[in-house]
Order: structure tokens, then sequence, then C-alpha cells
């Protein structure tokens, strides 16, 4: 059995309900003390550039998608600050643990918008690949995949590593019994795990307001042991600055954080999905004008740092890419559904090697 950590240090109980904010909606800085915002412009560039190809590739696998090279695809628009705040700050030995709306944070990790659209089109079996960028395998069940983060962080512990590991959830898998359960282990063995729950408002069509009863999901920490905290999820530096001091907090050994970060999900859950029978367009509306890319552009032309080069930059880096996206998916061979059978195990055992052959032997008879 696992030996207790050692006593924590007193965690302070209290959460701010007003979300920590370095730029405001309008684009001008905010008078915020506690975090700061001022890094260096090369930095204060690629994030930019990070939040527009974001958006523009998310663009385009909807696009792939409603041509029937894909069967679904979650849209990740109006969230592009939050991913990419959080993930800019970490270490590259620091392993992700995303969802299935996390493209900006497979950007940041390298991972080629081929590799993601190979995943919705059923090419890669969970993408296993990512792991050799320190990222999980996509989680379609929600809220399984915050046990996996804190066992790997616990693992860690046990190795002696510094690396942490960032648990990416959404509003709607706090509702689940599982995410409970990791944030309980966490707290108890100090983990060295950040939760950071993007909370877009719906989970598919259930509003936030009837998935807890408490003043937010980051006070759910104070019954864990742990710091939380909200952040403005549209103000990409304000993430940035959140998610560093909870990683910091994780590095040393101070234990994990619950992190939540007040964004919105600007188009429908999944290209399945029709949101305008759940939610208004003056709702819509209300968070088009805290737009995160809006906001964040207006900073930097007032700071001096966005210009006609760095946008030129930018937009060239977004049609690459999104011309490597279809070029790699369109047309694009289906996969051998005996490779399904291939990865379970490192030998196919005798009960599986049956099953493949049955499948195949029933795909023959089709052809």
């Amino acid at each position: 059995m696992a030996e207790l950590a050692a006593e924590p240090a007193p965690v302070p109980l209290g959460v701010d309900l007003d979300p920590v904010r370095l730029v405001d909606a309008d684009g001008s800085p905010t008078d915020e003390t506690r975090y700061r915002g001022d890094l260096p412009p090369e930095t204060l560039g690629w994030l930019y550039e990070s939040m527009v190809v974001t958006r523009d590739l998310d663009a385009e696998f909807v696009n792939l998608q409603r041509q029937g090279e894909l069967a679904l695809y979650a849209s990740c628009r109006g969230q592009e600050a939050a991913q990419i705040g959080a993930a800019a700050c970490l270490r590259k030995t620091d392993w992700l643990f995303p969802q299935y709306r996390e493209i900006g944070a497979f950007l940041l990790r390298g991972i080629s918008p081929g590799q993601v659209g190979a995943v919705w089109r059923g090419q890669w079996h969970g993408g296993r690949e990512f792991t050799s960028r320190c990222v999980a395998p996509i989680a379609i069940p929600i809220g399984t995949h915050g046990l996996h983060a804190v066992g790997a962080a616990m693992a860690a512990q046990r190795l002696g590593e510094d690396s942490v590991t960032v648990a990416f959830l959404g509003d709607g898998a706090t509702s689940e019994g599982d995410v409970h359960e990791a944030l309980n282990l966490a707290s108890v063995f100090r983990a060295p795990c950040v939760f950071f729950v993007q909370n877009n408002q719906w989970a598919i069509s259930v509003p936030v307001s009837r998935q807890q009863a408490g003043p937010s999901i980051a006070h759910r920490a104070i019954g864990y042991g742990m710091p939380g905290i909200r952040v403005d999820g549209n103000d990409v530096l304000a993430c940035y600055a959140v998610m560093a001091e909870a990683a910091e907090r994780a590095r040393t050994g101070a234990g994990p954080t619950l992190i939540e970060a007040v964004t919105y999900r600007m188009g429908p859950h999944t290209t399945s999905d029709d949101p305008t029978r759940y939610r208004s367009a003056d709702e819509v509306d209300e968070w088009l004008a805290r737009d995160p890319i809006t906001r964040y552009r207006t900073y930097l032309q007032n700071a001096g740092v966005l210009d006609e080069r760095l946008e030129q930059r930018v937009g060239a880096r977004s049609r690459r890419l999104c011309a490597e996206l279809r070029d790699t998916l369109v047309g694009a061979a289906d996969p051998d559904p005996a490779e399904l059978f291939d990865t379970v195990y490192a030998e196919i055992t005798p009960d599986l090697a049956r099953q493949r052959d049955a499948l195949s032997a029933e795909l023959a008879k089709e052809a």
C-alpha cells in the first residue's frame, strides 16, 4: 500500500469569485498586481500566433467534417486563450492529459494537425504516438483521464522526477465521479498535478448552473484541501500566469491546484450538435464581444508588438498547416480494422486472434 504523504502545509481555503484578469475585454491592461503579464515581445507574439493558427485549424477541421472526411469533430472555437495560455508555460517534459477539444495544446506540443485528424478519422487508435510528445491519448470518456493524470503524477513522485501533469477537463467532467476521486487522491498524496477546467458554460445542453450548487467550480477545491482559483479563460496572459504558478507549486512538492478557466464554447458541442436548441443568440453575442483573439490583438497593437510582419507570418503558417491537414485527410485510405487487435497487447492473445480472424472472415464476405 502506498505511504501517505507528509503532513501538508495549510492551504488557504478562500476562492475569489472574480477571475484573475490581466487584459480586459477591450484589450486594455488591468490593475492586477499579484500576477504579471510582462513577457518578452517574442513570447507575446508567439502566443498570438498560436491562438490564431489554432482557430484557423479548428475551422478547417469543421470544414473537413462537413465535407465527409471526418465522422465527427469537437470545436475549440472561443477557448484558444485558455488552451494556449495553459500549455505555453509548461515544460516539454510535463505531461498533458487532454479531453477531445485541446487543439491548441496539441499544436504547441508539435503534434501535427494531420495526426489529430487521423484520430477523428479513426486511423490512429487513440493517437498512441502522442506519447512521444508527453501527451496522453485523447480521452473521449468524460473525466476518466483525471485519474490517469494523478497516477502519472504519483509515478513521477516515486521516480524522483520533477515533471508536472495537467488534466484538461470541461465543466461537465466535474460532475463525474472519476474527477472527484482524482481530486481527492491528488490532494491526499500531494501529487504534482494541475486540474485545468475549461468552464465553457455548457456540458452539451446542460448549463453549468445545473451542475453545481456552490459559488463556482473553483470552490470545490476547498473540500479537497487544495488551492482553487478562477481565471478569465479568454485572457491568454492570465491563463499563462495562473498555470505557471500552479505548475511551480506542484513541481516544488506543494501539491495540486484546481484552476477554473471561465470561457465559452462559441460553436456546437460537436459537429452533431445544434446549440440553437438550448441557448439564446443574445448569450452567444454577449460572449462574442469577449472574443479572446480580438481582445489580445488589441492589447498587442497598443503595446506595439503586433505589426504587419507578425500578421504575415501568422497567416503564412495558418495556410501551410491547413493545407497539410487537407492533403493528409482528403481521400486518405480507410484504416485496416485488424489493427485494432494488434495494438491491445505486445503479443496478441489467442482469444483476440480468434476475434480478429472472425472479423476478417466477415468482412471478406462483404467485399
